[in-house]
């Protein structure tokens, strides 16, 4: 049984933004709702909270307006292969412990009572960029290898996935590739295997896609993200997302806040119909990670300069079947010199460094 699951329990007053640190701070990717006397009430999910942020829910909704009071659960000395198999039956990873009288004395977790697998989807990493809006520091360093706490970006970037359980990468370069190679290699110091692709002339993010080998699994889907994206996205549960939708690609999206700074006003001919002052507009912007697959990564051919946002575009044209992946966890694009000075301060409260 999980030795953190107290740390889960919230009150239904609780709003989505307190459930989300919750999440965000624990491993169990779940908040437990419980009455006064722990009495469980209900269960939220990640899953719970990017629906309601599709819905345009505010993060100060309170978490009984999302939770799931319906949830699966077991009684206290159910055994572990029962508690395995109603996990893996129901879809679930997780599930609260209740005694005879509804009280929650527990959590117990899929990965905790298995032992991890090692996940052969492929990751490809985007990691030739110049990296000028950080010059001087990129003059002599691609970006990906400039250090946050001590570590190149794209170690911290590799690092993640391999602590999710991904064991195959692949890294495009172009720029100063022989600076991430040798420091790299072939992967078996990380006990993961890298092999690299390298653009003669930058292709964009989706033209990469051209350069893998024609040997990939043509049954696996493959994560791809830029490698200058410090971040703790739930990458297995990202492909899980893709696989359960039987998507052509996933996109991960952030919401993105920009408030007018002016009174915005609505009118019918001359009259005035309503006042709004400053408001907030709400928009989903591209977080720059994706999940693709097979028929997408097949549909470029070598050599061909296209950008993903395009090549995904294309592909909704053909079958509409392009969907995106809210996240709501830490997320930072490295792409200027105030975005290097802060992932320098955050690495430290992440848990990202050892």
């Amino acid at each position: 049984m999980s030795h953190c699951w107290k740390s889960v329990l919230i009150e239904p007053s609780a709003t989505l933004l307190e459930a989300l640190k919750v999440i965000n701070n624990e491993a169990l990717r779940v908040a437990i709702v419980v009455s006064e006397s722990n009495k469980l009430l209900g269960v939220l999910t990640d899953g719970d909270i990017r629906r309601g942020l599709l819905q345009s829910l505010p993060l100060t909704t309170k978490v009984a307006d999302v939770m799931s009071v319906t949830p699966i659960t077991a009684r206290v000395g159910t055994s572990a292969d029962d508690l395995v198999g109603l996990m893996e039956s129901r879809g679930i990873l997780s599930i609260p412990i209740l005694d005879a009288h509804g009280v929650v004395v527990g959590l117990e977790t899929l990965q905790h009572m298995l032992s991890k697998p090692k996940i052969e989807n492929p990751v490809f990493i985007m990691a030739g960029g110049f990296g000028t809006r950080l010059r001087p520091l990129t003059d002599n360093c691609p970006k990906p290898m400039l250090k946050i706490g001590g570590r190149p970006i794209l170690e911290t970037v590799i690092r993640s996935f391999i602590k999710a359980g991904f064991v195959n990468f692949y890294i495009s370069t172009h720029y100063m590739p022989e600076k991430i190679k040798s420091y790299f290699g072939d992967g078996s110091s990380l006990g993961i295997t890298i092999n690299y692709v390298h653009e003669e002339e930058p292709l964009g993010t989706g033209g990469a896609l051209g350069l893998l080998p024609k040997d990939l699994p043509d049954s696996l889907p493959l994560i791809m993200m830029n490698g200058d994206v410090l971040t703790k996205v739930d990458f297995q549960r990202l492909l899980e997302f893709h696989t359960e939708n039987n998507a052509d690609a996933t996109m991960c999206v952030r919401e993105y806040d920009y408030q007018i700074p002016y009174g915005v006003i609505n009118g019918e001919g001359n009259k005035v119909r309503s006042m709004v002052e400053k408001p907030i507009q709400r928009f989903f912007v591209n977080a720059g990670i994706y999940v693709v697959s097979p028929r997408v990564i097949q549909s470029v051919s070598k050599n061909h300069c296209i950008d993903m946002p395009t090549l995904l575009e294309e592909h909704m044209r053909q079958r509409d079947n392009i969907l995106m992946f809210p996240i709501h966890e830490y997320w930072l694009d490295i792409g200027r010199m105030d975005d290097f000075n802060r992932a320098q301060t955050d690495i430290h409260s992440l848990g990202m460094v050892e």
